[in-house]
């Protein structure tokens, strides 16, 4: 059963020495499946993504997938110490992206909790970025 949440977002990215962070807090839902903890959320103007949904899909500390689906389209799979290549979709066009996860750490606990990953993306073998997503979730 889905149950609505809130959810604080923060993302980090780190290229070439400089970093850069984006927050959010939005609603969204959280429910669990086939042992599996999944929060999806719509996306906004403030995330650049308008009119499409994000379900972040997590398995204990194993791996979590975030799928964008609507008018931005994306595909991507985190797995501590392996490399997937994954699709990236943005409102100036797809591509695809080599993500190397280094963490997750998974403390949800229900509805409560935090989930926080930190991967490295790269285009072509090329270095772009490390980043870190931390994700506090409540109830609504």
């Amino acid at each position: 059963m889905k149950s609505k949440v809130i959810i604080e977002m923060k993302s980090v990215q780190l290229v070439g020495g400089e970093k850069s962070e984006a927050k959010l807090i939005t609603e969204g839902t959280y429910e669990e499946k086939n042992d599996c903890q999944i929060i999806s959320y719509k996306d906004s103007e403030a995330t650049g993504f308008e009119g499409s949904v994000t379900d972040i899909t997590i398995k204990e500390e194993k791996y979590a997938s975030i799928v964008r689906q609507g008018s931005s389209r994306s595909d991507l799979m985190i797995e501590p110490g392996k490399k997937h290549h994954c699709h990236y979709g943005t409102p100036y066009g797809e591509m695809v992206v080599g993500i190397y996860t280094h963490k997750i750490e998974n403390k949800l606990d229900g509805m409560c909790g935090s989930i926080y990953m930190k991967y490295t993306i790269d285009i072509n073998s090329s270095y772009m970025s490390d980043n870190e997503i931390i994700l506090n979730i409540r109830p609504a």
